[in-house]
């Protein structure tokens, strides 16, 4: 019973704060909530006075990104690449299989197994002339570089691959042509 008064009494003294004058403002629970506060985000004092929408510092990479790649897609290019490019991954089992994995999905059908160009589009004859990397005097700058921009009748591979992914596939691309060596 004594329960049953203090609901009563909360439900009145609700109904009798809902039914305030209609005219005037009323209180809000959290009203950033409802009405958002504009800021200029390119202003001197963008948010919270810091500048939203600047440009990063030159030369920075940020948090998670890649360094930009900016050797150009020439001849060129290619000998830059091949002679100054080298892995900043360490080489260790699993980039190596990292790089076998990524090689069996991406390169494998073009390549071959071993690395020899006999993958299955040439055997079956519908691109000639793909190179064995025995043939071939490749670095790990050179692959990378084909990784990104494609060489001859091979595209670019730098919409499909991550940074870390392409460096893989090099190492792996090495010790195949190493194996072919032999």
């Amino acid at each position: 019973m004594k329960n049953f008064k203090l609901i009563i009494a909360l439900v009145v003294l609700t109904s009798l704060v809902a039914c305030n004058d209609k005219t005037k403002r009323q209180y809000q629970y959290m009203p950033d909530m409802y009405e958002s506060i504009p800021y200029d985000v390119d202003a001197e004092n963008g948010l919270g006075g810091k500048p939203v929408n600047s440009k990063p510092v030159s030369g920075t990479i940020p948090r998670g990104g890649t360094p930009a790649y900016d050797i150009p897609d020439t001849i060129e290019g290619y000998e830059l690449a091949k002679t100054s490019l080298k892995s900043p991954l360490e080489k260790n089992e699993k980039n190596l299989d990292n790089g076998k994995k990524m090689y069996t999905i991406y390169c494998i059908s073009c390549h071959g197994k071993k690395g020899a160009g006999q993958g299955y589009l040439a055997t079956s004859e519908k691109f000639a002339g793909i190179p064995s990397y025995k043939d071939r005097d490749i670095t790990e700058g050179s692959i990378y570089h084909v990784l990104m921009h494609g060489k001859n009748l091979m595209g670019s591979h730098s919409g499909q691959l991550t940074y870390k992914e392409r460096w893989q596939i090099a190492q792996y691309v090495e010790v195949l042509r190493a194996d072919l060596l032999k």
